[in-house]
């Protein structure tokens, strides 16, 4: 028998993971205003922040298929409550180094949080199954989740842009490891693990094989990072390595019966371009977040472009930024009652790339920045709340976190390729000359920055014309539950 969907069953539905949220966007938050003052810290010019960001994304696109995998097979809460212990360890090493190497290890293995939302929303998918208007449930609890979500990196914002001006680094550091530790334990006693896990075998070969493969490309684009990277024929060697042994992983995994990841998933049309979208979704929401940053904080004195604003001043145009995707993601669910799901992706998805795109010709002031980045918000932030919701209710009933976590898989391989595209393009600008004379990136790395974010936004819309109309919808989730699996 269904359940009639009320706020009471959603709000049954969401729980205690609400706060698991407003702790990963601190997370995202927090850092965001304080990136000078912790390259200044490590002795690093700006342009070397993008490796904290490459480096974590790299992890975050390795360990998502895998705890995705594993929440299906031994239960979401348990997958969470070992990510969450790891993201803690990890974030309590930040404030005791001022080590280049070590920092950025720690902050490589913090990565392990971004495999909380798939997983939630796995978690959710998998309670309400009974509930009548399933994929209403999910895609409301999922916009709730985000709201949590920017809420926390909102505050993270603030208080990291705030404290940074005033205290010292390592206390400052010390906050959102203190949060995570507390996140564990709401976990641990205000979260009910998800229904009837599936069981099985981790697929441990083709873990490896895609890890490889992983490891490989994005540790090419790290090579073109360094000094003579570009014209070093060995590092495009490695990335095209890289991108060859996704063949044997997709061989491997067709024949398993218990496959890591189901690669025919990406053969489905409503699937398919929702993963594409993810991945183009990353080079903006998880690529710019450094550069954006970075850009505010130099000094037009100095450099002739920029803004030279404070930390606060900093975190005040994040916590706008997102406030518009709080917004965006609290839309997503009336909008696409109205228009379809599939509708309301094509246009969130387009309200980024006009976001990033009118930075090329408006950046010169804060009232600009922040326009632009409002606009490209109300996007993002319905994107973030109906990409791993959607892939839910299109997945194979067997598939749902493993298709929520490809999402994330897929958008942070997207992230992890801009940010190393990115740190190049600051180090050497669009004319391939590298900055000397400062730390600051170059205005033609900027815009490059954003020409990049704005035109695969852009792709991405165009990409989501071609979903079948009726995708993500409750008639959809029906024909998947009864047809056979995605060949």
């Amino acid at each position: 028998m269904t359940q009639r969907v009320t706020l009471g069953t959603l709000a049954g539905v969401v729980g205690f993971l609400a706060f698991v949220e407003f702790t990963s966007g601190v997370l995202q938050g927090y850092y965001t205003p304080m990136l000078t003052d912790i390259a200044r810290h490590l002795g690093i010019p700006d342009a070397d922040v993008n490796w904290f960001e490459g480096t974590q994304l790299m992890l975050s696109a390795l360990v998502v298929p895998a705890f995705a995998k594993l929440g299906d097979m031994v239960g979401h809460k348990r997958m969470l409550l070992v990510s969450t212990a790891l993201t803690a360890a990890a974030a309590l090493v930040l404030p005791f180094t001022d080590s280049f190497a070590l920092f950025t290890i720690a902050w490589t293995l913090m990565g392990f949080y971004v495999v909380w939302l798939p997983l939630e929303i796995a978690l959710i998918w998998s309670r309400s199954r009974r509930m009548e208007g399933r994929s209403i449930i999910t895609a409301r609890a999922a916009g709730f989740l985000v709201a949590a979500l920017e809420f926390g990196a909102i505050t993270g914002a603030l208080a990291g842009g705030a404290l940074v001006d005033v205290l010292p680094l390592t206390v400052v550091l010390l906050v959102p490891a203190a949060l995570i530790v507390i996140c564990f334990f709401v976990i641990l006693f205000g979260v009910q693990e998800s229904p009837d896990p599936t069981g099985g075998r981790l697929d441990i070969v083709g873990l490896s094989l895609i890890s490889i493969a992983l490891i490989a490309f994005t540790g090419g684009l790290s090579l073109l990072r360094l000094e003579n990277g570009l014209v070093n024929p060995w590092s495009w060697f490695v990335v095209v390595l890289g991108i060859a042994l996704v063949v044997p992983f997709t061989l491997w995994e067709l024949r398993h019966d218990d496959p890591l990841i189901d690669v025919r998933m990406f053969r489905s049309p409503a699937l398919g371009p929702v993963f594409l979208t993810a991945g183009l979704f990353g080079v903006s929401v998880l690529g710019a977040q450094a550069p954006l940053s970075t850009f505010a904080r130099t000094d037009p004195e100095v450099y002739g472009y920029g803004l030279g604003t404070t930390g606060f001043a900093t975190s005040l145009i994040i916590g706008l930024y997102l406030i518009a995707m709080i917004v965006g993601a609290l839309s997503f669910s009336p909008i696409a009652r109205r228009v379809t799901p599939r509708v309301t992706l094509i246009g969130a998805a387009t309200l980024v790339g006009i976001g990033f795109l009118l930075f090329v010709p408006f950046h010169d002031t804060y009232a600009q920045l922040v326009t632009n980045m409002m606009i490209a918000g109300l996007g993002s932030g319905a994107l973030v709340a109906a990409l791993p919701a959607a892939a839910a209710s299109a997945a194979p009933p067997t598939q749902t976190g493993v298709a929520t976590g490809l999402t994330n898989s897929v958008k942070t391989v997207g992230g992890a390729i801009a940010s190393c595209v990115f740190g190049i393009a600051l180090l050497h600008g669009a004319t391939g000359a590298v900055q000397t004379g400062g730390t600051a990136g170059s205005l033609s790395g900027y815009m490059t920055v954003w020409i990049v974010c704005g035109v695969t936004a852009l792709t991405a819309a165009v990409l989501l014309v071609f979903v079948p109309k009726q995708a993500f919808t409750d008639r959809a989730e029906d024909a998947v539950a009864e047809a056979p699996a995605v060949r």
